[in-house]
């Protein structure tokens, strides 16, 4: 779903009154974003009798959340602890929450006890201190429970600002049938994806590689794979640079998919995206490991053909990956009841409610789901029986440290496609990540933040 102009203005405004609070926060040691006052006193440490307490006393929480298999989690919970009552409401998808999120902040009402936010969100909400840093609860003591990947991405600083409910790490998806029709072989390295779309399309004019029309979640996965890291983040301070070694890997490459006519012109999460995935003339897509129940059930035509693959590499024997989506569930600073609200996300995504969501088709983020042998060896029909979740469960603990988002990585993907969209047409991918970069500046700057190339 793309934010519009108006709701970019909305969280920008939002963001633009917290700054002169959030400027005097400390950067963490790991040089990103933090968000505390290093003069202020800490909360006070929330045990875990603190938090029994809190569910046998009771209360309502309001959670706002899109992601369907909570609604099971909630059942669940409320049978478990039947003084809770839950309401879930889902207050828009991605960006349409969020500018929901950051009005109710504003305004110092309607404020939801817990929200889903998305790890590419998370920091704007977090430096403009919507959001509980979760370390008087013990979220540091999780560290261990959680893969790399979705853990960093829920860190601003010092400061833990979400539980991870889910992972994204990327892999090849592929038609095994088309693969086999054209003797394709599953690409190890990017140049060995690049002959592979160069040989399909000869061989059959109407097949594609993958398509691609322009996403900014894909981009910076695939740069992040390549080990980008065009954003450097402490606190207000922002640096944006696209001319960074990873980043002109991928650009090297793409490009020359993108010259060559070897993308299909097609327009993801459309109808004609499900027909040519269905048809076999999209053949692959480099996508997170969310993907399974997408396919299964839209793309019910190719049942049986389609497999996964680690991703391809940008330096031959490599081992290197990215996350391409995921969320976390978060406690506004808003809320009424922190303690409860912090009992039901532990729920939710560290205990019972971890593996209810896993049943129902989510992907963990959690290292020992990942590990368990039932889960790794489970076997997808859909996949011609392959045990998919060997592949993932092994990208998962790839992922490159280190990417930073920016804090206000929402705006920047709106203005995507005006910037690099444009590469597909009429310019090319450095050109059109150059004036991304000159945008998300001239919005920083005009925001408060210092923000250099």
């Amino acid at each position: 779903m793309t934010i519009t102009r108006r709701h970019a203005l909305v969280l920008g405004a939002a963001l633009t009154v917290s700054l002169t609070a959030a400027a005097c926060g400390s950067s963490g040691s790991d040089g990103s974003s933090g968000t505390g006052d290093p003069g202020a006193a800490k909360p006070a440490a929330v045990s875990d009798a603190d938090l029994q307490k809190a569910l046998n006393t009771g209360g309502t929480l309001t959670v706002w959340a899109w992601e369907p298999t909570l609604k099971q989690v909630v059942a669940d919970f409320q049978a478990k602890y039947p003084k809770v009552e839950i309401k879930l409401v889902n207050a828009g998808t991605g960006n349409d929450q969020y500018t929901a999120l950051q009005n109710a902040v504003k305004a110092g009402s309607g404020v939801p006890d817990v929200a889903q936010v998305e790890y590419y969100a998370l920091p704007q909400f977090a430096l403009a201190k919507s959001i509980t840093d979760l370390n008087a609860f013990g979220a540091d003591k999780l560290k261990t429970t959680f893969t790399p990947g979705p853990w960093n991405s829920v860190h601003a600083g010092d400061g833990i600002y979400g539980l991870p409910m889910d992972s994204g790490p990327m892999a090849l998806f592929y038609n095994k049938e088309v693969f086999d029709k054209y003797d394709l072989k599953v690409p190890a390295t990017w140049e060995d994806y690049l002959a592979a779309a160069e040989k399909l399309h000869k061989a059959n004019p109407k097949a594609y590689i993958t398509s691609d029309t322009g996403d900014a979640g894909f981009t910076t996965s695939m740069i992040w794979q390549a080990g980008g890291k065009p954003y450097t983040v402490k606190g207000t301070d922002v640096g944006i640079n696209f001319d960074d070694p990873g980043t002109q890997k991928f650009t090297a490459t793409w490009q020359k998919l993108i010259d060559g006519k070897l993308l299909s012109p097609v327009a993801g999460w459309s109808d004609a995206w499900y027909k040519g995935l269905g048809d076999g003339t999209i053949a692959t897509l480099p996508i997170g490991a969310w993907m399974p129940a997408n396919l299964e059930s839209g793309v019910k035509a190719a049942a049986g053909k389609w497999r996964v693959a680690p991703m391809p590499q940008w330096e031959a024997g490599g081992k290197a990956n990215s996350e391409n989506g995921g969320s976390s569930l978060v406690v506004p600073e808003g809320g009424t009841n922190k303690n409860l609200a912090y009992a039901f996300i532990k729920y939710a995504n560290v205990d019972e409610g971890a593996q209810i969501r896993i049943d129902n088709g989510a992907f963990p983020a959690t290292t020992a789901h990942l590990q368990d042998p039932a889960f790794q060896n489970k076997e997808f029909p859909y996949f011609g029986g392959q045990k998919v979740n060997q592949v993932l469960a092994e990208s998962a603990g790839q992922v490159v440290s280190g990417w930073s988002y920016l804090p206000f990585q929402v705006y920047a993907n709106s203005i995507f496609n005006d910037t690099v969209g444009k590469a597909y047409t009429s310019s090319t991918l450095q050109e059109g990540l150059k004036a991304w970069q000159e945008a998300s500046i001239k919005y920083g700057q005009e925001q408060g933040f210092t923000v250099q190339q």
